[in-house]
């Protein structure tokens, strides 16, 4: 049964089998990766000889282009599992900006670009070890260096969504519980206007009052909604 407030069905937030600890590494991520790219190349030839009298080209053609994204990531989770690990060298400045990034960035302003690289995306670790290999690049680093003291309750920007949705699904079960003091809405009802009409949003002491009840649940991570659960 799939979740209406957070779109996941109970199988898919089953992640534990993926992960040989509480979190999954991005050798783990990528070994995965290789084994979807198989199935799906394997399920692109046995289509080619279907049970039925029916052509599936497209569909072939679709499961191994599929297949070829899938390779593409995970040979890039490849490579940066290499990086994480601290057996490829970095850039310890961007080349475009000459901006730092990890430890060395907090503090600083790099406002053109969404503020400090402190944890760096994807695309910036592939770029920092490109730029390490450029001729004059100067001093280099590792991930594990440039990064010793960053971790601690940190999470993606994709789960801390996820947390906010269902911060916000859970504060919505929660104002329905309360008894509003300004309209006089009891266990159950939607707040009312002056005039009686039923209203969408909570009176602003009443959503105040739930949404404290559901992060006193759930605890608060400096400027997260809720705490990160089982923080390195």
């Amino acid at each position: 049964m799939r979740n209406i407030d957070t779109h996941e069905s109970a199988t898919e937030t089953d992640t534990a089998h993926l992960m040989s600890g509480k979190h999954l590494s991005l050798d783990e991520l990528a070994t995965e990766l290789s084994a979807i790219e198989l199935r799906l190349r394997q399920l692109a030839r046995a289509a080619e000889v279907p049970a039925t009298p029916v052509e599936l080209a497209d569909v072939i053609d679709s499961l191994r282009s599929t297949a070829s994204t899938v390779r593409e990531t995970g040979e890039r989770m490849g490579f940066l599992a290499r990086i994480v690990d601290g057996d490829v060298p970095l850039s310890v400045r961007f080349r475009d900006s000459d901006d730092p990034w990890g430890v060395a960035a907090r503090g600083t302003d790099r406002a053109g670009f969404g503020g400090p690289a402190i944890v760096p995306t994807v695309w910036q670790l592939l770029k920092l070890a490109q730029d390490a290999k450029r001729p004059g690049v100067g001093e280099t680093t590792t991930f594990p260096q440039a990064m010793n003291g960053i971790g601690v309750g940190w999470e993606s920007k994709a789960a801390s969504a996820r947390r906010r949705r269902e911060r916000d699904a859970a504060v919505a079960v929660e104002v329905l519980t309360l008894m509003c003091e300004k309209c006089g809405a009891t266990d159950g009802e939607q707040c009312k206007t002056k005039t009686g009409w039923a209203a969408d949003r909570a009176h602003v002491g009443r959503q105040r009052q739930a949404e404290a009840n559901v992060d006193e649940r759930l605890g608060t991570l400096g400027d997260n909604p809720v705490a990160v659960p089982d923080v390195r």
